[in-house]
């Protein structure tokens, strides 16, 4: 074996021509080392070429599960041939490197393809451990790794009742959910004693299985299988070392993970006695030209299976390949990392830190179990009971930011260590099991993913980040795994105060109370009117912030003609005329396309309007149709003559339901699997008019191609073979989100009762203009806490918020029909209040047989040729 070398660069100087770097594996963490370097200031220095043996390019191996609920591999994906291609990232798909020629530093691969490097970056990963058993290798025994292994699970899951996976730790139970989630009759087999034995104890244990096979997924544990054979009621039989058996359609073999370490075994790289890679804390391998990263590379004789520590090692060996092409040394090292996790596994909660087992010499041990609520919790201190060593929560790990901080920093425990375990709210001691972030060191992990410090989150407060959203951009805190999202924005408002900003959601000078404190007192209440509220919950007079925002509220809630008396004065300019008013002082016109279905008569409705009153015509993005130009004097007019032609408002004007639009479906395509247009109608009729916090759009497509472009709304619908898929919270625009999965084959009416409560929740807690997506990111916990508001009425409110959607709907009305039928309000449908005369400061010009406001310059030209008398 040939000696590791030392952990120092050469200093040699920066390099005249790109340096090349071969990345072996295109795996999340060899996508990562390249993220990284590309975005480097000196990126321009490498020439960066990556190999994978998959037909794809990075994906996030962490969600796999995700794809058996409706995820598609382009929402795992990590990044995208463009985005490689623009960051000057050479790729090579489906070809395996085979072989390394370390003195003539190049590699060769399948495909014959032979690339010399100045540095190679193993990424290899793992593959998964199949125990040796005499029948492993039948066509429906697989395993779990790879989408192309997802796509062999699903496949053989259509033709199965019944599923067993061969494993009960992290990815055997990650894997049971795969199972859960395709319909089977699910089955964990266990070596073990219990489920996670790495990471729970005893206590733990019992606890996930008794709440696993509530679930209906039955657990058999301490079970050796002898041999896989024909089965009499299902295709397999296991027979297991005890003489019980258990029989099965198919097997998931998810025992574990080893490293793949084939290349360097054979190009004599040092590996360990157990497999992996050996690295020393630069990454790299016994060749100082070669480092290996992720789930291959053996530190310290520890192989570490988990994305955190695999994204460090990415960072470091950058690092030190940096400096090997500077003047400056290396300054990161890795020293291993904290395997400590928190997941959700089968809808259960888990996590573990530290000594979870209680080996530590002279440790005690406290434990909270809740045998009706099934929460079991267990604290290993030292024996001076001022140090967390441990920690193992199953059912509520509310408590795992601030358990995780007090080990990784080595703090003392404040105060009585018991108190760690008792419920939110139940310690008589000022913070209970919190842990204040001002407590915290600078140099404090909050983001274990991408290695983000307490001082790296402060830096970015100091530099102007003031939101979620803005600290996600600029550290990427809380977008992995998304574990430290509520510690993260603990931190961010924590360096907000201390730099002076007042950490408030007061509305504004008027009502000391943020938006969803006023839509709690307004509901609770029953106000109907500004006045009201200002007078037992304000002060002063309103102003322009707080108006239109009770305004929306009130409206979300009692849904009355907003041009009423009492709230009118609440609008702002384009809900007073009922339009959104353009760049020369002129009004749109939109009236509502539900779906984006039209009769030819209402299009020649929309064309006769459009050439009368010579209004710019263009057609949407959200399926309808838009008339451009209308004087403020024309709009009562032109709406008269579409309102009797049985269109409605829009609300293109609002903070309200815009569009929902659809593809053509099953009643067209053949492609369709249900009937999109009538689905995005039957939305768009229940939701019109509702006023919320921001605009909202819908779209339902009627398979999985997506042509309505669903994912990238505030509420998607797509169908599939077994229902509604509906997801939500996306958006374009200029911080475009992608949609969160939120529930799978779903028939209509529970479709729309989850639409229901949605919004409405989202009409409550949002603040002042937020749109969904900004909604979603802010909220701690995430989507899988609005599963559990909305699928699991976790807090009692699914009646309540029903009822009053069902309120909104019954209560609509067309405001420009109202209006049209008020002679009182058409009189505010002038340009001067005692002349009738028209704007006479519009100027336009002709292009493409079509009028559009003129340019500073043409509006000069047309002055001089047609001056004012």
């Amino acid at each position: 074996m040939s000696t590791l070398p030392q952990a120092t660069p050469s200093t040699s100087a920066s390099p005249s021509t790109p340096k090349r770097i071969i990345v072996v594996g295109n795996g999340m963490v060899g996508h990562q080392f390249l993220a990284n370097l590309a975005a480097s200031e000196n990126a321009s220095d490498y020439e960066l070429i990556t190999f994978s043996e998959e037909p794809r390019l990075a994906y996030d191996r962490v969600q796999l599960s995700k794809y058996f609920s409706g995820a598609t591999a382009d929402d795992l994906s990590l990044t995208s041939e463009t985005e490689y291609q623009q960051n000057n990232i050479r790729y090579l798909l489906n070809d395996k490197v085979v072989a390394i020629d370390s003195s003539a530093k190049t590699i060769t691969t399948a495909n014959g393809n032979v690339e010399a490097y100045d540095k190679l970056v193993l990424a290899t990963g793992s593959y998964p451990f199949v125990p040796p058993i005499p029948g492993k290798d039948q066509e429906h025994c697989l395993v779990y790794r790879t989408i192309e292994d997802l796509e062999a699970i699903s496949a053989s899951a259509a033709q199965s009742k019944v599923g067993v996976v061969v494993g009960g730790g992290l990815l055997g139970l990650e894997a049971a959910n795969a199972l859960k989630q395709a319909g089977l009759d699910t089955h964990v087999v266990e070596f073990a004693p219990r489920l996670m034995a790495v990471q729970l104890d005893n206590g733990g244990g019992e606890v996930l299985r008794k709440k696993i096979e509530e679930l209906d997924v039955t657990v058999h544990t301490e079970k050796n299988t002898q041999e896989i054979v024909a089965g009499e009621t299902c295709r397999y039989r296991m027979n297991f070392a005890d003489g019980s058996f258990l029989e099965t359609d198919m097997i998931l073999f998810s025992a574990g993970i080893r490293p793949q370490d084939e290349l360097a075994r054979q190009f004599d790289l040092q590996i360990g006695e157990r497999g992996g890679i050996v690295i020393n804390n630069a990454c790299q391998t016994s060749d100082p030209d070669i480092y290996a990263i992720g789930e291959c590379a053996l530190w310290e004789n520890m192989i570490f299976g988990l994305v955190a520590p695999g994204y460090q090692m990415a960072k470091v060996a950058m690092n030190h390949i940096q400096a090997c092409y500077s003047d400056s040394e290396s300054s990161l090292e890795f020293q291993g990392a904290d395997m400590s996790t928190k997941l959700k596994l089968l809808g259960v909660d888990v996590a573990s830190i530290g000594d979870a087992h209680g080996n530590s010499e002279g440790c005690q041990s406290y434990v909270f179990k809740d045998e009706v609520s099934d929460v079991y919790k267990r604290l290993i201190v030292s024996a001076d009971g001022k140090k967390l060593l441990g920690a193992v929560l199953v059912g509520d790990v509310e408590a795992y930011g601030s358990l995780l901080q007090l080990k990784l920093n080595d703090m003392d425990i404040p105060g009585d260590p018991a108190a760690l375990l008792l419920p939110a709210g139940s310690s008589d001691e000022e913070g209970g099991a919190g842990l204040g972030v001002a407590a915290l060191p600078e140099t404090a992990q909050i983001c274990s993913c991408f290695d983000v410090t307490k001082g790296d989150i402060a830096a970015a407060v100091q530099g102007g980040c003031c939101t979620m959203g803005d600290i996600k951009d600029a550290t990427k805190a809380s977008t992995g795994c998304g574990g430290c999202a509520a510690l993260t924005k603990q931190v961010m408002d924590a360096e907000l105060a201390s730099l002076g900003v007042e950490v408030n959601n007061d509305l504004c000078e008027h009502f000391a109370y943020s938006r969803q404190e006023l839509a709690d007192i307004i509901r609770v209440k029953g106000f109907t009117t500004f006045k009201d509220v200002l007078a037992e919950h304000g002060k002063g007079h309103g102003c322009e912030i707080c108006k239109p925002t009770i305004g929306s509220i009130l409206a979300s809630f009692e849904n009355e003609y907003v041009l009423k008396d009492e709230h009118i004065g609440l609008q702002d300019t384009n809900d007073i005329f009922l339009g959104n008013m353009q760049k020369d002082g002129t009004y749109s016109i939109v009236p509502r396309v539900a779906g984006g279905e039209i009769t030819p008569d209402k299009l020649i409705v929309l064309g006769e309007v459009a050439k009368e009153y010579d209004l710019y015509t263009k057609i949407t993005g959200g399926q309808r149709i838009d008339l451009f130009g209308a004087q403020l004097h024309e709009l009562p007019d032109i709406w008269k003559k579409l309102v009797d032609a049985g269109f409605e408002t829009g609300h293109a004007y609002g903070k309200s339901l815009r569009t929902v639009k659809s593809c053509v479906g099953s009643t067209w395509c053949r492609y369709g699997v249900l009937d999109s247009v009538s689905m995005a109608i039957a939305l768009e009729n229940r939701y019109k008019g509702l006023r919320s916090p921001h605009k909202i759009k819908f779209a339902v497509s009627g398979c999985t191609r997506e042509c309505a472009e669903a994912q990238s709304k505030d509420i998607g619908v797509i169908a599939t073979e077994n229902g509604w898929n509906l997801y939500v919270c996306g958006n374009g625009g200029m911080r475009p989100r992608h949609t969160d999965l939120f529930a799978t084959d779903l028939d209509d009416e529970t479709l729309i009762k989850y639409i229901d409560r949605v919004l409405m929740f989202y009409v409550r807690t949002a603040d002042r203009l937020q749109r969904t997506s900004v909604w979603m990111e802010n909220m701690e916990g995430g989507v899988d806490y609005l599963k559990q508001v909305v699928i699991e009425d976790s807090l009692g409110m699914n009646a309540e918020l029903e009822d009053a959607m069902t309120k909104v709907v019954g209560t609509y009305q067309c405001e420009w029909k109202t209006t049209i039928e008020n002679p009182e309000k058409l009189k505010r449908f002038k340009h001067f209040i005692n002349s009738d005369a028209e704007d006479a400061g519009l100027y336009y010009v002709r292009e493409r047989g079509q009028r559009r406001p003129a340019t500073e310059a043409e509006k000069i030209e047309l002055i001089e040729l047609n001056p004012v008398e």
